[in-house]
């Protein structure tokens, strides 16, 4: 429990969403790539050892892990562990299918239940030979994938439309992908995967509602800058706004397609106070000050459903009742992040209902207890926020926030010593 509101500057490493990404479009480039500020974290070295078992030279630089070269290379069969990355398990196949060889994809037990055979579907309907419909499955490479029209459902998930897109210049034929069913979520993440993939010279056609077109050519190498990834900076701002403290982040963006950036709509409308300093040349400083009472809140989180646990717990200490919807989709993530959030907050004396899709919270006095994680990152840190108010709650599994932030739990010890120091400022550095 903070002894005080809490009061930090936290410099958050990279975005592992952009991190994944420019990993991918690096390994189909036609010359090497050096991207800067990479996240270092589970998630993130899963994607560098896939790529690397497809023949792509992975170089990080022996003095700083977060640069790293990407040279590709004529990719070759192997075992890709995914561990519990949904961006490994979901992007990788698509790329498998370019080499020449099989590739056998398997994770952690908790994956084998996470959806994955939208994207191998889609693969056999373009000609590629897959063998099974869920972890673990195979694919046959030739070394070539002819392309062409598609037709899934991506209405759980919006990294099937990702993935597809990512290695689809490098198709014969290129790829049109229609969707049909329920609004796909996380419609931010497909943005940004479109935004890195023109940035690498690909075109692509996402004009017409619920089509996507990428036309078949080269992909443009291009070294990167990765932003700070905004999904893990928003426990460090919801800290601000449940203990009434305030929290700064640096190198915040003017312009990202980070869905995560919406936590300062989320944390204001629920009472906090949120400004930014632009700098010309350390960018932007973001800060968050909480309010003396946290007010309920009403919105529809389809496309920020990352955020949910985080949002979920601060709604927990509101003092009215808050109805959280569009997210029927977080039943298919790292856990059932919709039963485990009420499971847990209700463990620890709270009010939390599921709906069809969503979650409605009611203000009731909380009491510690043990939280737990499910192995899921962003439960462990939505534990841990509640800890920061509610005395004697522990997280039994805080060590998987390693997934996408291996420094966690050094990093929120330094926000809880109540210095306005940097906290964090080689944070994702250090390898699990």
């Amino acid at each position: 429990m903070a002894a005080r509101p809490v009061a930090a500057t936290v410099s958050v490493p990279g975005s592992k969403s952009i991190t994944n990404r420019a990993i991918v479009i690096a390994a189909l480039a036609d010359a090497p790539s050096t991207l800067t500020g990479v996240l270092r974290s589970r998630d993130t070295d899963l994607m560098l050892d896939a790529v690397g078992t497809l023949g792509v030279t992975v170089a990080p630089d022996p003095s700083d892990p977060t640069t790293v070269t990407i040279t590709p290379g004529a990719l070759t069969g192997g075992h890709i562990d995914c561990g519990l990355a949904g961006t490994v398990m979901r992007f990788v196949p698509p790329v498998a299918a370019l080499a020449r060889g099989t590739v056998t994809v398997d994770g952690d037990e908790q994956m084998r239940a996470r959806p994955v055979d939208t994207i191998l579907s889609a693969l056999r309907d373009l000609g590629v030979a897959v063998d099974g419909h869920a972890l673990p499955f195979g694919i046959a490479g030739t070394g070539a994938v002819r392309g062409g029209e598609v037709t899934i459902d991506a209405s759980s998930s919006s990294q099937f439309v990702s993935g597809l897109l990512i290695s689809a210049a490098r198709f014969d034929a290129g790829i049109t992908i229609h969707h049909v069913g329920k609004p796909v979520p996380s419609q931010p993440h497909i943005d940004m995967t479109i935004e890195m993939m023109r940035s690498a010279g690909v075109f692509v056609d996402d004009s017409a509602a619920n089509t996507w077109r990428v036309a078949p050519g080269p992909v443009a190498a291009v070294d990167r800058r990765i932003e700070p990834d905004l999904s893990n900076a928003a426990v460090f701002l919801a800290a601000a706004a449940a203990t009434g403290g305030e929290i700064c982040v640096p190198l915040w963006p003017d312009h990202t397609t980070q869905p995560g950036a919406q936590i300062v709509d989320v944390l204001v409308e629920m009472g906090a106070i949120a400004s930014v300093d632009r700098d010309e040349n350390d960018g932007g400083v973001l800060t968050v000050r909480g309010p003396r009472r946290l007010s309920g809140l009403v919105a529809d989180l389809h496309d920020i459903g990352e955020l949910t646990p985080t949002i979920a717990a601060l709604c927990a200490l509101a003092d009215s009742t808050s109805v959280l919807s569009g997210i029927a989709h977080l039943r298919g993530h790292e856990t059932d992040r919709l039963t485990a959030l009420s499971t847990e907050i209700n463990r620890l004396g709270g009010r939390c209902t599921e709906t069809a899709d969503g979650l409605r919270i009611e203000p009731a006095p909380l009491r510690g207890g043990s939280w737990h994680a499910y192995a899921d990152h962003r439960m462990a840190t939505a534990g841990a926020l509640l800890g920061l108010v509610v005395d004697g709650v522990t997280v039994d599994d805080i060590a998987c926030t390693a997934k996408t932030m291996p420094d966690f739990p050094a990093m929120w010890q330094q926000m809880l010593a109540g210095s306005m120091g940097d906290v964090g400022a080689v944070a994702g550095t250090d390898q699990p």
